[in-house]
């Protein structure tokens, strides 16, 4: 099924759809990926994870889902170091977040999820969705697409342990390699990835981590397409799930 693209309709079509659709909004970042990814990476994951579940949940969505162009900066000065990084300010985020929730409220629309592929943006992310929905008349979920690919079976498939979403490791490097492989350069056996400290129960901010790796925190050489393909199947078919249920909730 085609997926109705925010970008590509009329503002008189848009005013029909948006008092019952559920707007959905990808937000990536663009920011240094190592050596082996494009700097769009996140950007382009969610995209692809948003566009493929999109389609998907129109099969059998109660309502029309609208796919809004995707923001393709984050919070990413964590990475400027690196280079080849575009970052906002999380406050700059947070602002831009909230005037495009409320644009999308000023439109007509009253329902949107915001479909989040960077780990910088995560909390801004959170806190924009409460704050909207306090500040306009538009009622806003949030997710981290990669939650979604939690629980994929992997049996079979060759790879390393790998965490999720990691930065520019096996899984975002299997995704890319499924989506964009000719966006990999080159995913060899990197130097050995500092221990990041843990404290269960606890989210652990700190600076010197980034100091102390080139860029990435998980083996890339782990990768494999097929992972990807598996990873990206297991994420599209529950977060189509979601949006589907998201969509009747409100």
């Amino acid at each position: 099924m085609s997926v109705l693209r925010w970008a590509e309709l009329t503002r008189e079509r848009l005013s029909e759809l948006l008092p019952e659709a559920l707007v959905v909004l990808p937000v990536g970042a663009t920011e240094q990926h190592g050596r082996h990814l494009a700097t769009g990476t996140d950007a382009l994951l969610a995209t692809s994870a948003a566009e493929r579940a999109v389609s998907l949940a129109a099969e059998s969505a109660p309502r029309k889902l609208v796919l809004a162009p995707t923001l393709a900066f984050g919070a990413s000065d964590h990475h400027l170091p690196f280079g080849g990084t575009l970052s906002l300010r999380p406050e700059t985020l947070l602002a831009i977040l909230l005037d495009l929730a409320r644009s999308v409220a000023e439109c007509g629309g009253r329902r949107l999820v915001l479909v989040n592929g960077h780990g910088g943006n995560r909390g801004i992310c959170s806190a924009a969705a409460a704050a909207a929905s306090v500040r306009n008349p538009v009622a806003v979920a949030y997710t981290d697409y990669w939650d979604a690919a939690v629980g994929a079976d992997l049996a079979g498939v060759d790879g390393g342990d790998t965490p999720l979403p990691g930065h520019a490791g096996g899984f975002e490097t299997s995704l890319v390699l499924a989506v964009a492989p000719e966006l990999v350069v080159d995913r060899t056996e990197r130097s050995a990835v500092p221990e990041i400290p843990q404290v269960t129960g606890l989210e652990i901010h700190r600076q010197a981590s980034w100091h102390e790796q080139d860029g990435y925190t998980d083996q890339p050489a782990h990768a494999t397409a097929d992972r990807g393909e598996v990873w990206l199947d297991h994420l599209v078919s529950v977060l189509a799930d979601r949006l589907v249920d998201l969509a009747k909730a409100l």
